[in-house]
């Protein structure tokens, strides 16, 4: 692995959805996630987050230093045991007795090999019957919910089929069988925060790591293509590079500086196009710089 990153980031994910659920409630019959007093739409950091993982653990299969931690049908205690492998640690009750520093070693090699740990951390308390816990590692890349610009509309559809299970609901002409959510459409953004100081001390993040970051946020939807979740993109990917390792300005005055409006004459936006975002780069302050991918 290269060194850890030396400089602090803030970075703001503007996507966008069309005709579909960008993520559902489950406490609320998978409708959109919404602000009930504002009514604009939410989506989770771990929703985000999700598809990350999923990018990375599709581009980097397989490759040393790239495994996934949380991902669906593989348990924690799976990946756990790979640690106590490596270290030859048998008994997990004892083991501390003969090595204190165990607990760290453990977590320094559960981060050298799994990214999403590295990147955005993870509580590791799971050894089963074991006195070992390597704790909660927080990562230096954090993400803050969704939210769209403006006030989202959604609507509920039903869901007929053709193929009927039984004489009774053929009788009844019961064909209807469901529902979809789905947002006509809605321009969403998030912040983000990476800490160079997090990534010294505890992860490890480094410049490889940074680049793969915002190659996966840039296609996390690409390779998540569903019919509930409609259309789904990533617009822009604004980076806010700092000069030092704590940083230059408050993340706020940096998150200040981009403007999104409906275009002049748009009533109700339906598209991406109906909308003008700007960086205005005479208000960023000494020592940060801005890219947009």
């Amino acid at each position: 692995m290269s060194e850890p990153i030396k400089n602090r980031y803030e970075f703001a994910i503007i996507f966008d959805v069309e005709n579909g659920n960008p993520n559902g409630d489950p406490d609320a019959g998978n409708m959109p996630r919404i602000d009930f007093e504002t009514g604009y739409g939410i989506v989770t950091d771990v929703c985000l987050k999700r598809k990350i993982r999923n990018y990375v653990e599709i581009a980097k299969k397989d490759e040393p230093g790239y495994g996934i931690y949380i991902k669906s049908g593989v348990t924690l205690n799976s990946n756990d045991n790979k640690a106590l492998k490596y270290l030859n640690v048998t008994d997990t009750k004892s083991a501390k007795k003969d090595d204190p520093q165990l607990d760290s070693k453990i977590r320094d090699f559960m981060c050298s090999n799994f990214y999403d740990i590295r990147t955005f951390g993870a509580v590791m308390t799971t050894f089963v019957k074991s006195s070992l816990n390597c704790g909660q590692v927080r990562g230096p890349v954090q993400l803050g919910f969704a939210r769209s610009v403006e006030p989202i509309y959604f609507q509920d559809i039903s869901i007929t089929r053709c193929a009927i299970t039984t004489e009774a609901d053929a009788e009844n002409r019961n064909n209807t069988f469901g529902n979809k959510f789905i947002v006509p459409y809605g321009l969403y953004v998030t912040e983000g925060y990476i800490s160079a100081n997090l990534s010294r001390k505890v992860t490890g993040f480094s410049e490889e790591d940074l680049e793969l970051l915002w190659t996966a946020i840039l296609n996390m939807f690409e390779h998540d293509h569903a019919a509930a979740r409609g259309k789904m993109a990533v617009r822009k990917l604004i980076i806010f590079k700092h000069d030092s390792e704590l940083g230059n300005a408050p993340a706020y005055k940096l998150f200040d500086t981009i403007k999104i409006n409906r275009k002049s004459g748009i009533k109700i936006a339906r598209s991406y196009n109906d909308y003008e975002i700007n960086v205005d780069e005479s208000a960023i302050p000494d020592g940060v710089t801005c890219e947009i991918k």
